[in-house]
């Protein structure tokens, strides 16, 4: 069996697999194609992890969060493009949606009349700024709302929903 890490300043990833119980050894056995050699250098930082092991990570790790760190973190377009996640329960997780969803329905009327002409003008800005900032906080509340859900199907405290309806 592995030694256990004492370090201080782990990494999410370090954290991620201490997390589900997993000695470096223990986790290349379970992933099969990483090797404890490079779970220790992405680990370390010594060498960047590709996106078929943070996927791979986070299944066998059972951290739903990993692809979201790594996007938001490592990836330059996720970096550029995406806001990085923070799990919530699920009660602030549906009041900040609705929250949200209330931002944007109060400016609804507002929205339809800087869209209607197809062109925003510079007194419109504002307005459309205001707009796109309450769009974001709906589409980080639907981000985290994903991320909840895939936490509780990876940790099976979430019964998978019946396709057939």
């Amino acid at each position: 069996m592995g030694r256990r890490s004492t370090k201080e300043n782990k990494t999410v990833y370090q954290l991620a697999r201490e997390h589900a119980g997993l000695t470096r050894e223990e986790a290349a056995e379970t992933i099969q194609f990483i090797s404890s050699d490079r779970i220790e250098k992405i680990e370390s930082e010594k060498s960047a992890p590709r996106p078929d092991e943070i996927l791979a990570m986070a299944s066998h790790y059972k951290e739903a969060m990993l692809p979201n760190y790594y996007c938001t973190h490592e990836c330059p377009i996720g970096e550029k493009f995406l806001r990085e996640v923070t799990p919530k329960d699920l009660p602030s997780i549906t009041l900040e949606l609705l929250s949200s969803l209330h931002a944007v329905e109060q400016k609804k009327d507002l929205l339809i009349d800087v869209a209607a002409d197809g062109h925003i003008t510079q007194d419109e800005m504002h307005d459309f700024s205001a707009i796109r900032n309450d769009l974001a906080r709906i589409s980080l509340a639907i981000d985290t709302l994903r991320y909840w859900i895939e936490d509780q199907m990876l940790n099976n405290t979430y019964p998978e929903a019946d396709e057939t309806n």
